[in-house]
């Protein structure tokens, strides 16, 4: 028998901050989007002031004073970190796990049911909490997306105890009540347009859906919500992913701290997006046959005057070497650049992507991973790795990015940066 446990770190990115801060403990915080934008993140002070999801910050000042609302720039570097210890503590509780998001992971509980459960998920619970300090809610089921609704269910206080749910040993009687009181949209997998059309048909909560007719909902909508019944119902149609499929695209875009009015500084923010491309293409042991170059301006700034453009090329031979790609992005932008705009946002994007082993050789070539060019990106990825991002770079990036994003509230990064550590004053005599 199939058994799913999910563990969710409880408001990850401000949990993370308030971690490395006492001074925020019991403070309503919230993590703001690419240069100090919009809230995307809200700790359970700021959710009970009812701060909604992805308001603008400049919207909210008022609201900020009144309460004494804290906002901080996001700090992917911190959080990233802290949910890599976390999966690390997971591991020891199952030999089969899949990460799903930086705050996510499901666990195989398969043959752990001799044991009881909610007291294994409670070990769980207290073992990240204790060796990483992050709080967080484990939800129990026969499939999936029963463990996620497990996990709901647990998160907000309606079912189990200490932050468990167990659907495995709850009264069927229980769950249908529980199940009829979560509105449908709760439901993994269903968006607005299905919640909506979900609704027309009277179907409004998890129980109506988990009771609807699994021939009818495929025939109405896909086989993928047909799944999802069927998973409701305790038949697990989701196997854990234990190794992440290799992406098929990868894209790199930021919006700028400040308009790019020059050239050179949209070559630059094109060459480092590229370089960090290439980075995660070669980690995945894959090379790219094309690419795909924006720009635009602010579109939100209906004053101003406006342009955006792409092109896309493709290569003559794949590749994963940073220089060629770069030298591409950067041929690419001068098809589209123009003089007189002043530019927001950049990106790029490598497509027709496949593994470096799928590629057909040359009679001379060298064999996969042996060829100069190979050699020197890994050389240069380990410099990278050990002495940090940027050590050792092609010309095209620069030392400083005048364009980079905004983050003046940004809080050091405590678990990955010696110089960022905190420091204690030597008292004067």
């Amino acid at each position: 028998m199939a058994i799913f446990a999910l563990y969710d770190i409880n408001n990850c990115y401000a949990s993370a901050e308030k971690l490395f801060s006492p001074k925020l403990k019991d403070r309503p915080v919230v993590v703001l989007s690419s240069n100090d934008g919009c809230v995307v993140a809200r700790s359970a002070e700021a959710k009970a002031l009812k701060v909604p999801m992805g308001i603008p910050w400049f919207k909210m000042l008022d609201q900020a004073r009144q309460y004494g609302i804290v906002a901080l720039s996001s700090n992917y570097e911190l959080y990233g970190d802290l949910s890599n210890r976390v999966v690390s503590v997971l591991r020891q509780f199952t030999p089969h796990l899949e990460v799903y998001s930086i705050d996510e992971s499901f666990l195989s509980l398969d043959g752990f049911s001799h044991l009881d459960l909610e007291d294994y998920g409670r070990a769980i619970r207290e073992r990240v909490l204790q060796w990483v300090g992050l709080p967080g809610c484990v939800g129990i089921g026969l499939s999936k997306t029963q463990a996620k609704i497990s996990n709901f269910m647990a998160k907000k206080g309606l079912a189990g105890r200490d932050g468990v749910c167990n659907l495995l040993s709850m009264p069927a009687s229980q769950l249908d009540d529980l199940l009829g009181r979560i509105e449908v949209a709760e439901v993994w997998g269903v968006g607005r347009k299905i919640d909506a059309q979900l609704q027309s048909m009277g179907i409004t909560t998890v129980k109506d859906l988990r009771d609807a007719d699994p021939s009818m909902i495929r025939q109405r909508f896909s086989v993928v919500l047909e799944r999802t019944v069927r998973e409701l119902n305790g038949v697990s149609c989701l196997a854990l992913e234990e190794v992440a499929p290799d992406k098929k695209q990868i894209m790199v875009s930021r919006s700028f701290g400040q308009y790019a009015y020059a050239f050179s500084e949209l070559c630059d923010a094109v060459a480092t997006y590229t370089t960090r491309a290439a980075e995660k293409l070669r980690a995945q042991d894959s090379v790219a046959t094309a690419m795909l170059v924006f720009i635009e301006t602010n579109y939100f700034r209906e004053d101003e005057p406006q342009y955006h453009n792409s092109y896309r090329l493709t290569f003559p031979e794949a590749t994963s070497d940073t220089r060629d790609l770069v030298q591409y992005a950067l041929k690419a932008l001068r098809r589209i650049y123009r003089r007189g705009y002043g530019f927001k946002k950049c990106g790029m994007m490598l497509t027709d992507i496949r593994p470096k082993e799928a590629v057909q050789a040359s009679l001379f070539a060298p064999a996969p991973g042996e060829s100069r060019s190979d050699k020197i990106m890994s050389l240069m990825d380990d410099i990278n790795s050990k002495w940090g991002r940027g050590a050792i770079r092609v010309a095209a990036v620069a030392a400083e990015h005048p364009w980079a994003m905004r983050r003046e509230r940004k809080t050091p990064c405590y678990t990955t940066r010696g110089d960022e550590l905190p420091e204690i004053g030597r008292a004067h005599v």
